[in-house]
């Protein structure tokens, strides 16, 4: 073990800001916007066989057409579960049953509802800026560490620079993809 003061890792905070993002955009394809798409139903989970199930693991989500999704359910005792799962998961979405297969049509979303949307995207955006200002808090805690470990202070303000520089851009990256979300969700 050497006395030599310990440099950030770089590599994780962008890996851990990046991981705030990609969360991000999964909370993202879970809004509706009026038009179909299969990450809507991620969240739903269905009472299969004792235990709590995600949906595409009780049957297949389609998109058929843009304003429609179908779930085709495998196992013909699980459709009572799945659609009761979708009319309880607070989508307002009001399933149709035929056979095997759910019918989802997407209703119109009228001002009001959209207005709401953007403020929850708006909400799920500051969660993620809060992570990575988090993330930025433990990088800047290893500099403190490193430079009371004997780190010069030209090295701490270029490390900390870095440092700044990925959080910067990791929450510029939180606001394009906010931005790109309101106006997805405003879309009549």
């Amino acid at each position: 073990m050497s006395d030599e003061p310990q440099d950030p890792d770089l590599d994780d905070l962008k890996r851990r800001m990046d991981g705030a993002m990609a969360a991000l955009r999964a909370e993202f394809g879970t809004l509706r916007t009026g038009r179909a798409s299969g990450t809507m139903l991620e969240p739903v989970q269905v009472d299969a066989y004792g235990q709590m199930t995600p949906i595409n693991q009780v049957g297949t989500v389609n998109v058929p057409e843009p304003r429609m999704l179908t779930v085709n359910v495998w196992d013909k005792s699980m459709v009572q579960k799945v659609e009761k799962a979708i009319r309880e998961s607070g989508l307002g979405i009001n399933p149709v049953v035929d056979g095997t297969i759910i019918r989802l049509p997407i209703p119109e979303l009228n001002e009001e509802r959209r207005r709401e949307l953007t403020r929850v995207a708006a909400q799920y955006a500051e969660n993620a800026r809060v992570a990575v200002r988090n993330v930025r808090r433990d990088g800047m805690d290893q500099l403190k560490k490193a430079k009371n470990d004997g780190m010069s202070e030209d090295d701490h303000k270029i490390w900390s620079d870095e440092v700044q520089t990925l959080t910067d851009d990791a929450i510029g990256s939180i606001d394009a993809a906010l931005m790109s979300k309101q106006e997805e969700i405003m879309q009549v």
